[in-house]
């Protein structure tokens, strides 16, 4: 059995918010299983859809960049928080930002292989800066989103420089709408992206294996009720329309009023600005999203250093 140590009882106390003993017990139920631990927690009512946001470990910056009705996101990562401080790494994530800009679409290596102010590609640049400032660091991922017409609007939450921080988002906009109707739209839908943490565009963009785990979760919590199999059936198959409406975007709840869906938010301007708005897509990127942090024993560090142990 796998050992069930302070430091992971704490983690999935933070990621759950249930109880420490039951903590305990779920990943000794789980032989340590951190994921299936919080499934189980979930299953016997203890805790509540652990967010993604949880598991944020990773440091580093996400920054956004946007042209006309282009915009770009990414993300790169060092080891620490101090790093991510440095004017030269600051640069180089504003810089590999404004160039994913031109090269368009997700693809790391792509945006590695080209050119970078001064000589050399994104990926030289990359390793000289791992060089002079002594750190492993690394270019984790880039999106694009362009719409024919409209707007891409950035925003940044608790950005530490301009177009840098932890959470970036980008909101895609297509319509005829004036920038004065657009912009101001754009970044109340981005700040509710940055709180609400959709995981896709509507139900139909939900991954199938989030699905089905919601609904084995469901039908273990339902069938502890003792009802009926038909009343159960019902039962889970509400539970996972409320999961899929809480995590598609345009059907969660806007976060200024908590009773408007998003959908009728968006369609709601178009009308007052007497044309369509559509809400194209949407990038959310979080600093370390699902990045599992290495725990460590200081006090067995300190041991080790000290040759002790």
């Amino acid at each position: 059995m796998a050992e069930i140590t302070a430091a992971i009882v704490k983690d999935l106390r933070e990621r759950s918010g249930a109880g420490m003993m039951d903590c305990k017990k779920a990943l000794a139920e789980t032989n340590g299983d951190m994921e299936a631990a919080v499934d189980w927690l979930r299953s016997k009512g203890l805790a509540a859809a652990a967010k993604k946001s949880s598991r944020t470990a990773a440091e580093g910056l996400v920054g956004v960049a946007v042209s006309g009705t282009k915009g770009a996101a990414v993300e790169v990562n060092s080891e620490t928080d101090f790093v991510a401080k440095n004017d030269q790494f600051q640069a180089f994530v504003k810089n590999v930002a404004e160039i994913a800009l031109t090269v368009g679409g997700d693809d790391v290596e792509a945006l590695k292989q080209a050119q970078y102010p001064g000589g050399g590609t994104v990926g030289d640049a990359l390793t000289a800066n791992i060089a002079t400032i002594g750190e492993n660091q690394s270019l984790r991922r880039v999106r694009v989103l362009t719409v024919g017409k409209g707007a891409v609007v950035p925003y940044v939450h608790n950005q530490q420089v301009p177009g840098m921080g932890k959470i970036g988002v980008l909101v895609a906009l297509e319509s005829d709408a004036d920038a004065a109707v657009l912009e101001p739209l754009g970044k109340q839908l981005a700040m509710h992206i940055a709180a609400a943490f959709p995981q896709a565009l509507d139900a139909s963009g939900l991954d199938a294996e989030t699905i089905e785990r919601e609904r084995a979760i469901a039908r273990e919590k339902a069938a502890e009720s003792g009802k009926p199999a038909e009343i159960i059936e019902k039962m889970v198959e509400g539970a996972v329309a409320k999961f899929k409406k809480e995590s598609a975007l345009l059907s969660q709840l806007f976060v200024m009023d908590n009773k408007t869906p998003v959908a009728d938010v968006v369609a709601k301007a178009g009308k007052d600005a007497g044309t369509t708005i559509v809400l194209k897509d949407y990038v959310r990127f979080q600093l370390g999203e699902g990045i599992e942090k290495q725990q460590s024993d200081f006090a067995a560090e300190v041991a080790a250093a000290a040759g002790t142990r």
